[in-house]
């Protein structure tokens, strides 16, 4: 009797000891991968895996109760979200990014039926209109800058002017007051 608890002891520990080595592996992936369908990926495989893989454990360990039963539970319906909800946000990223061709590799005909011609064009006059109006800010920031600053140059050669004496108009001015 006592081998058999050790032996659900190791089992259970070795299978939660298995469950937090994927989720480690998840969150390298998910920080280290730069695009967001990778990302996405390493996130779905470790929630499902890494959760089923530790709920297994803890139902070795619980042993055969109620409780494991709705551990079990869990693990079905986890097992059934996770997929379908990665799926969907997949799939929204691959029908609002015109650009998906860049950034990952796809067979030929895959983003056709997500992006027609015309869809793209517009898309693409939009984001170079964007980037235009980007750029003309910016040269219209740097004029504004370089304006002030010369407005503020002149501004200080105005108050040094100011303090300067000019002799001649000072002897001036002096005979004036004088007569």
């Amino acid at each position: 009797m006592i081998l058999i608890e050790w032996l659900q002891f190791i089992l259970g520990v070795s299978f939660l000891l298995a469950g937090l080595g994927v989720f480690t592996v998840q969150v390298f992936g998910v920080f280290k991968f730069d695009y967001v369908l990778n990302r996405m990926h390493a996130a779905a495989m470790g929630d499902t895996l890494g959760i089923g893989i530790s709920l297994v454990g803890l139902i070795i360990l619980s042993g055969w109760n109620f409780a494991s039963l709705k551990m079990a539970l869990i693990i079905i319906f986890l097992w059934n979200a996770s997929p379908v909800s990665s799926h969907l946000i997949a799939r929204l990223e691959a029908t609002t990014n015109p650009h998906l061709e860049r950034c990952c590799e796809m067979e030929e005909g895959i983003t056709e039926h997500l992006w027609d011609e015309d869809q793209r064009e517009i898309i693409y006059a939009d984001r170079d209109k964007a980037d235009r109006n980007k750029t003309d800010r910016a040269q219209i920031d740097r004029s504004k800058t370089d304006r002030d600053k010369a407005d503020q140059a002149q501004t200080d050669r105005g108050k040094t002017d100011q303090h300067k004496v000019d002799p001649v108009k000072s002897n001036r001015d002096k005979a004036r007051e004088e007569s």
